[in-house]
């Protein structure tokens, strides 16, 4: 039976995230980009960006986010997020900050971008400049002022791992200080490069329930003055979240070299061959390709996700993960304790426990093979 003649006709995409380029002034050793990002150079032209950006505006989307890599890498950005701001986006930069200086905040500004999400790797220099293996967390800071000066709301974004999860208080006592309106303190997913980093990564859970008090504490206290947000690592839950809210439900992602996808980690998967946008409309991928019909909707699924009350509530967790933990991307997300495949995912979670292991483990930096070699300065 078809996986596409089965699957729902889905509403249109509201969400597009343009993935610009996967160049990178940073080497995060927690990079959702693929281990593999060099094999994928032929980036797309602007004249392709625009013709994607028009043809997801006219099947629906409402949202653009522009997203690398590093996006102020492309000379570009100002004509995309124009062009973007014209046809009527709500538009979104996430960036690390870097490059950007005061000429392109306000030729950004001018171009009628929307919103700015600013990353940091920690609360200090010498450990934000080590898990990103640069020296940047003084830009970031004069990035954060540009932010303040040019009327955006300050959006900090911090990713939490074993490395820095014991830092939270002093990484929401930054945001204060740089003004942020809100702080999402997103726990590492294990993907891509986190994937290769998981058992340096994974924290226990005696620093997730620190982390988690110690993030309450200061909810009470900020008064609602900063929206606080903590996401819980998916390793730590008994059930799945329902991934980018359902296979081909709201999110397109095209990738740097015009690859349509899901969910920006998808082309990971065997068995699926995903379009390009030089060879193929935004409504041809969206409705009709194999790739987005695969996994929408609950008609692919088997046991146990077939006949779980709750599938059409989670559609069985996240595709990539399952195909990660379980070898399987048709299987349930191991996360779910309902999977045959959910004590391999436990196991994992009690290497965790053990920190003298687990700090003897090297890291290994997106884009560097010497990093083995580099000293942990905490």
């Amino acid at each position: 039976m078809s996986t596409a003649a089965t699957a729902p006709t889905p509403g249109p995409p509201l969400w597009l995230l343009a993935e610009l380029t996967y160049a990178c002034p940073l080497h995060c050793a927690f990079c959702y980009n693929p281990v593999d990002f060099a094999a994928h150079e032929d980036e797309l032209s602007t004249e392709d960006w625009l013709r994607v950006l028009n043809e997801g505006r006219a099947l629906g989307a409402v949202q653009c986010g522009f997203s690398g890599g590093e996006p102020l890498q492309r000379k570009d950005l100002e004509i995309l997020v124009s062009q973007a701001h014209r046809l009527g986006y709500y538009t979104n930069l996430i960036t690390s900050g870097i490059g950007l200086s005061e000429a392109r905040i306000a030729a950004l500004k001018r171009a009628g971008l929307d919103h700015i999400q600013l990353s940091f790797q920690d609360s200090t220099r010498e450990v934000n400049d080590f898990l990103s293996s640069t020296r940047t967390f003084d830009l970031k800071r004069k990035a954060a002022a540009l932010i303040k000066a040019y009327d955006y709301e300050m959006v900090m974004n911090c990713v939490i791992h074993r490395l820095n999860i014991d830092h939270v208080e002093r990484i929401v006592e930054l945001a204060v200080e740089i003004g942020a309106d809100y702080l999402e303190l997103a726990n590492v997913q294990f993907y891509s490069w986190a994937h290769v980093n998981r058992d340096a990564l994974l924290p226990t859970r005696d620093q997730l329930e620190r982390a988690e008090a110690a993030v309450e504490t200061w909810r009470a206290r900020l008064d609602g003055r900063m929206k606080l947000f903590f996401v819980v690592p998916d390793y730590y839950e008994s059930r799945p979240k329902k991934c980018m809210n359902g296979w081909g439900s709201v999110f397109l992602t095209v990738a740097p070299d015009g690859v349509a996808l899901p969910c920006h980690t998808a082309r990971m998967l065997p068995g699926l061959a995903f379009p390009n946008v030089r060879e193929a409309s935004l409504a041809d991928i969206w409705y009709r390709s194999e790739g987005f019909n695969r996994y929408r909707g609950t008609g692919w699924m088997k046991e146990p996700c077939a006949s779980c009350p709750e599938r059409e509530r989670d559609y069985g967790g996240c595709r990539c993960q399952a195909y990660m933990l379980a070898a399987d991307p048709a299987a349930a997300d191991p996360v779910c304790d309902k999977s045959v495949h959910h004590a391999a995912l436990l196991a994992t979670v009690e290497r965790a426990q053990h920190a003298d292991e687990a700090a003897a483990i090297p890291l290994v930096f997106r884009g560097r093979r010497e990093s083995a070699e580099l000293k942990r300065p905490f």
